[in-house]
């Protein structure tokens, strides 16, 4: 899960890059979280051993 700092400068990032749009701050908050959770949350992450794999189907 991405840290409050790395989403807020992820969506800096990507506000600055659209042209730094006023009134969008929380559409460019969501989108940075999304991405960034999305990216810890691949399959290629490192996941805990004691936890299911989300993709099983159990039986």
């Amino acid at each position: 899960m991405a840290s409050e700092e790395q989403i807020r400068n992820y969506a800096h990032r990507l506000w600055e890059e659209a042209g730094r749009p006023d009134g969008r701050d929380a559409e460019f908050w969501h989108a940075a979280e999304v991405e960034l959770n999305a990216e810890s949350e691949s399959p290629d992450a490192p996941t805990q051993p004691d936890q299911p794999n989300s993709t099983t189907i159990p039986g």
